[in-house]
């Protein structure tokens, strides 16, 4: 494939793999390998469309030699001549149209084998098979964090048939899964949304400072949302942020929807509930009908906003552009076409490799993994110092910076959407599960006039 091309055009066809920019392993995006392939194999299409109109100007270039044949004994200036350029235009007309017959083929076929590829990279994670240089990343990352990297993770979840869509065909096909995940106290419970104060912020609309957000939000206690409303050039536009998982250690599964038991919920039940208090939550902060929205979320956060994506309840009601995710595993959660996404993973963090896949390679979708040392800040680190909200936010900075086409292109749709940031109006809602309603009892049995009520036996 890579001298696929036509004579004196300039240079070989070429495909880049997976970027790297410093700290920075980039996939998907305008420079990811997927597209670059959609591209050519559009340009493919194109081809095999000229290379059919030459087959018509072929045969009618040998149709004019045909009628020339019964001149060819004339003068050579008169019939020789005009019969042998007619014939030699044939040839060449012939020859650009297999030329291009071959760079079409082989665009395709390189496709193919991109695409079995990646079949056969799912399939040994499968069979949990990785490579040296996997067991080497791995070993180092354990030996720094004391932790299992994304790596490891990603592939015993995969081994074990454990990702989180073959989970969600378990527990909507099977009822023994149903009922496990309700005795596990893992299930869809409505949300009460309250809304607390509003504020004015002054907005950092970059990755890093909408994970800050996310910090200070944290910070103010257990169950909090957040709505930011901004104005970019007249249009407003709305950023929700949703914190990461916030322990309950013992009682999970009770008013905090964010707790160990909010994971499955985004997990197994694509946020439901989460959803819904979302749209009450934009609502009642004044966003109209049709607004834009960028969602941010961090660790189970990044679920439920990456959920969002795919949920036709909020996209029926909002215009959801862009999501930004940090430390989540969202590689089961298939967004609608159009909605751009940022995701950012750490090579060390086992976190979102938990659900045993990789980022899908998209035009939209654009997957950041950090190789720099993780940063923790005081109070992080309990699942690995990888995960670390602070790591994430350092990362987030080199993204900023980073010239890599597929992060320009993902920055400059998020400040499309949001502006430079500036003044802003932030508010928060507390959301909390309600109490689940009592199973129905058995019906009462239909009275009996020929026995005595309960209670007066025998007298």
């Amino acid at each position: 494939m890579a001298e696929a091309t036509p004579s004196g055009s300039g240079g070989p066809i070429r495909v880049s793999g997976p970027a790297d920019d410093g700290a920075l392993a980039i996939r998907g995006g305008v420079g990811g390998i997927s597209f670059q392939l959609e591209e050519l194999a559009g340009g493919a299409e194109k081809l095999d469309g000229l290379a059919g109109r030459l087959a018509g100007i072929e045969v009618e270039v040998r149709r004019i030699w045909e009628d020339l044949t019964p001149y060819q004994d004339l003068p050579r200036w008169t019939g020789t001549m005009a019969l042998t350029a007619v014939g030699e235009a044939e040839r060449s007309v012939r020859a650009v149209r297999t030329e291009l017959q071959r760079i079409s083929s082989q665009v395709r076929a390189s496709k193919h084998e991109y695409e079995m590829a990646e079949w056969l990279a799912g399939a040994a994670r499968s069979l949990g098979i990785v490579s040296f240089e996997d067991i080497h990343h791995s070993m180092t990352d354990i030996a720094a964090t004391r932790f299992p990297d994304g790596k490891m993770t990603e592939t015993i979840v995969a081994s074990l048939g454990l990702q989180a869509a073959d989970v969600k065909r378990r527990a909507e096909m099977e009822p023994w899964a149903c009922d496990a995940l309700e005795q596990a106290g893992v299930f869809s419970r409505p949300l009460a949304v309250h809304q607390e104060e509003s504020v004015q912020v002054d907005l950092d609309s970059s990755p890093a400072g909408l994970l800050e957000r996310i910090r200070q939000l944290d910070a103010r206690g257990a169950g909090f949302i957040e709505i930011v409303e901004i104005s970019n050039g007249g249009n407003k536009a709305y950023v929700l942020l949703v914190p990461g998982t916030q322990p309950a250690l013992y009682g999970a599964g009770g008013e905090n929807p964010f707790d160990e038991v909010g994971i499955a919920e985004a997990m197994v039940y694509n946020s439901d509930e989460v959803s819904v208090a979302t749209l009450q939550a934009l609502q009642a902060a004044g966003a109209e009908h049709g607004s834009a929205v960028v969602a941010v979320g961090y660790s189970q956060g990044g679920i439920h906003a990456m959920n969002l994506a795919a949920d036709p309840r909020f996209l029926g009601n909002y215009d959801l552009q862009y999501v930004l995710t940090a430390g989540s595993p969202v590689a089961g959660i298939t967004p609608v076409p159009g909605v751009q996404s940022l995701h950012l993973e750490h090579r060390g963090d086992w976190v979102p490799g938990s659900d045993g896949a990789p980022n899908p390679d998209t035009k939209d979708r654009v997957t950041v993994t950090l190789t720099n040392t993780p940063r923790v800040a005081e109070g992080e680190g309990g699942i690995g110092p990888g995960h670390a909200l602070s790591t994430y936010q350092d990362g987030a900075r080199l993204v900023s910076h980073s010239g890599d086409p597929s992060l320009v292109e993902s920055t400059a749709a998020l400040g499309a959407i949001l502006g430079t940031g500036g003044g802003a109006t932030a508010t928060r809602f507390s959301l909390s599960r309600m109490k689940a309603a009592p199973a129905p009892g058995p019906a009462p049995a239909p009275a009996d006039d020929k026995k005595p009520a309960r209670g007066y036996a025998g007298r």
